[in-house]
């Protein structure tokens, strides 16, 4: 995620579609959520799907970011299905990207003096858990304020309940001036516009707009599908459309609440007026947490009487109607539905299809996995990086299906171990290690998957100190012998290798990692290799600093030739982490200066704190202790926020209690704590920009 600067972030979510057209009216519901928010600590928005809970949290979050020092945050819930990702969810709002074993309590202490709103969007769903974690967050902070949208309460001790209206309708004998004002009017105005250029509400159509404001309840989800049938009727039309399909809705479900009969109807009239093909891409698409580009469509969906060939224009039918709204990604378009609408189309799949498109989806982020794993010498590393950000959610659906079925755990666990490199350059090793260990369990038979499963986990178990990384370690070799598999045994000898050297072995480990190198190029795999060299020149280090130069050097001519621009940063990071240990610090300097400005131009997470950490060694080299002092201020937020410490790392732990020990002496223990803490106060770009500047 990009960095925040005391500002609303807008997550990958509904909000630019939503948004788009505008917001209208809420001027009450507004008022009442800053009144409330001023003297309570929660406040939760109740109301009907559709009724616009979503869009008030998020105008009131783009009004009041100046009331928050720390700024605002937003989490959107509706793309997340396990009550395990929801703690994670939160944590990578605020630039945390990592899942400790109590990572609640890491936020509780990360929020404890925080002055910083946190919105909770689309907790229906996960009412028990984000209520358990509400309480404990607002028990263990002093000034987090947190507001929350579902369709009940959460019910925590000392929470606020605004439930949100539908939006003001005309009454009856209201003028054509008055009905033109109700909010209900002007959204279904607004909206027709769009479809009709130059609509207006007047004296001719003013009773008929009047009426179905009113036959609509003032649902916005409601208004805004109605106003898409301008396009082929008209007001006074749709009027007796909607009466008699609300009138069919209320006899076949008198048990429904009223305002829920009315959204329902009128999504039930809007799949109605969609073609079969449409109806069964909306059905489809709804699969997509996190939505879906023209590709992903056309790979997936087709099939039972939809043809490859249909799926684009069936997808600008489904835009025209307003079901799916589009967001721009640089050149790429997105196609997202909201929750409401996506939870209608899951709820149309028959079984026959759920389980055709369920084997479909699988087997496309199977495929998906393999295209955007950025642990890979090419030159579209960082585009891969971009790519599994947008389609982390859906990744996630890939993953839970199949780890609901034994016969898919399997499939499962490989997406997971293809994926290692990624969870790390996103700090998110937590993440990558709950899914990693899940598939572990499902898979627990002798199989390629579980060898490479062992692989990925042992490897990120060891860059954050786990001692469960030997027995993986020892696992993954004796599985990879008897299943005599080249590839894995490959792998299985790296992770033997960095196992020795975490253990102090250093002829052994690097004997190891450079039998695993020759391994990897007998099959040709310069990937491997390239990996093999990385964690070769980092963990020989400290203990072999003239043979973990070359290793990195070797990679830096690999990745040049390569142009693996991702790689190369990694190669000349462990260059100058072998440079520092010989004791040229200057060289060390301009290898770590290089790196930073890659890394943080890439929004790499787990990089970035390894090489200001690195860059406050060198400052303290140069006897510059208060910049030394802030730079292990600044790395130490970014370590805080992928749940590691310099001190559970072999290669950092000696260098960084040196080099924060001279400080100390040097500036005084008041005067390091206060340059310690102004460093824990830089937003991630300033904090780039600071270690960036000339010494």
């Amino acid at each position: 995620m990009k960095d925040t600067i005391r500002n609303v972030q807008q997550p990958a979510g509904d909000w630019q579609q939503t948004d788009a057209t505008g917001f209208v009216g809420r001027r009450h519901e507004i008022s009442q959520v800053r009144r409330i928010l001023a003297k309570t600590r929660l406040l939760t928005l109740t109301g009907a799907g559709g009724v616009g809970k979503t869009r008030l949290a998020r105008r009131v979050s783009e009004l009041l970011p100046q009331r928050y020092r720390d700024g605002v945050r937003l989490v959107e819930l509706a793309t997340i299905d396990d009550e395990d990702l929801l703690a994670p969810a939160v944590a990578a709002s605020l630039g945390i990207h990592d899942r400790t074993p109590d990572l609640v309590a890491l936020l509780t202490e990360h929020l404890a003096d925080k002055q910083l709103l946190l919105v909770l969007d689309n907790c229906e769903h996960l009412l028990g858990a984000c209520a358990r974690l509400v309480h404990q967050l607002l028990r263990g902070t002093s000034r987090l304020q947190i507001l929350a949208t579902s369709r009940q309460s959460l019910g925590v001790y000392g929470e606020q309940v605004l439930p949100v209206p539908s939006l003001p309708i005309p009454q009856p004998g209201d003028s054509t001036r008055d009905i033109a004002r109700r909010d209900a009017v002007r959204l279904f105005a607004e909206r027709a516009a769009t479809i009709r250029p130059g609509f207006l509400v007047n004296a001719a159509n003013a009773q008929a707009v009047a009426r179905l404001a009113r036959r609509l309840d003032g649902i916005p989800l409601a208004i805004e599908l109605a106003a898409v049938r301008l396009r082929t009727t008209s007001v006074e039309d749709l009027v007796d459309e909607l009466d008699e399909r609300l009138k069919v809705a209320a006899e076949a479900d008198s048990g429904r609440l009223a305002r829920h009969q009315t959204l329902w109807a009128t999504m039930e009239w809007s799949f109605g007026l969609c073609s079969s093909g449409e109806q069964r891409l909306w059905e489809r698409l709804s699969m997509f947490a996190g939505g879906v580009e023209l590709e992903t469509a056309e790979a997936v969906c087709p099939g039972q009487g939809l043809a490859r060939e249909d799926v684009l224009d069936l997808m600008m039918g489904l835009v025209d109607k307003s079901i799916l709204g589009g967001e721009q990604h640089g050149t790429r378009v997105r196609y997202r539905m909201l929750e409401t609408i996506r939870a209608y189309g899951r709820e149309q799949l028959s079984s026959l299809d759920a389980e055709a498109l369920r084997e479909r989806y699988i087997g496309h982020y199977r495929r998906q996995a393999e295209r955007v794993r950025v642990d890979r010498a090419d030159p579209d590393q960082i585009d891969r990086m971009r790519a599994l950000e947008l389609e982390l959610p859906n990744v996630r659906v890939a993953l839970d299906l199949c780890f609901g079925r034994p016969d898919d755990a399997p499939a499962g666990l490989e997406i997971a171990a293809k994926l290692w490199a990624n969870w790390l350059v996103a700090g998110a090793l937590g993440e990558g290690r709950y899914w990693l260990t899940r598939g572990l369990a499902l898979v627990p038979g002798p199989s390629v998957s579980r060898a490479m499963g062992l692989w990925a986990d042992g490897l990120l178990a060891y860059y954050q100190g786990d001692p469960v990384a030997a027995a993986y370690a020892r696992e993954c070799l004796a599985l990879a012998r008897q299943l005599n598999d080249e590839a894995a045994l490959g792998f299985a000898v790296q992770l033997s290798g960095v196992a020795k050297l975490c253990e102090g072995d250093a002829e052994g480990g690097l004997a190891l990692l450079e039998e695993a190198r020759d391994l990897h190029w007998a099959r040709g795999d310069v990937h491997a290799v390239g990996v093999t060299l990385y964690l070769a020149a980092i963990f020989a280090a400290t203990m072999s600093p003239d043979r973990a130069a070359e290793y990195g050097e070797e990679l830096v001519m690999l990745c040049e030739k390569r142009n693996a621009a991702l790689f190369r940063a990694y190669a000349l990071y462990g260059v100058g982490m072998a440079r520092w240990e010989q004791g040229d610090w200057q060289q060390a300097e301009a290898s770590m200066r290089e790196v930073a400005a890659f890394w943080g131009a890439a929004d790499d997470r787990w990089g970035l704190p390894n090489c200001l950490e690195v860059l406050a060694w060198t400052a303290g080299a140069r006897g510059r202790h208060e910049r030394a002092a802030r730079l292990l201020g600044a790395a130490h937020l970014l370590w805080e926020a992928v749940a590691c410490s310099p001190m559970r790392q072999r290669l950092h732990a000696r260098s960084h209690q040196e080099c924060a020990e001279r400080a100390r002496r040097a500036l005084g223990a008041r005067a390091f704590t206060a340059a310690f803490r102004d460093g824990t106060r830089l937003e991630l770009s300033r904090a780039v920009a600071y270690a960036l500047e000339e010494p």
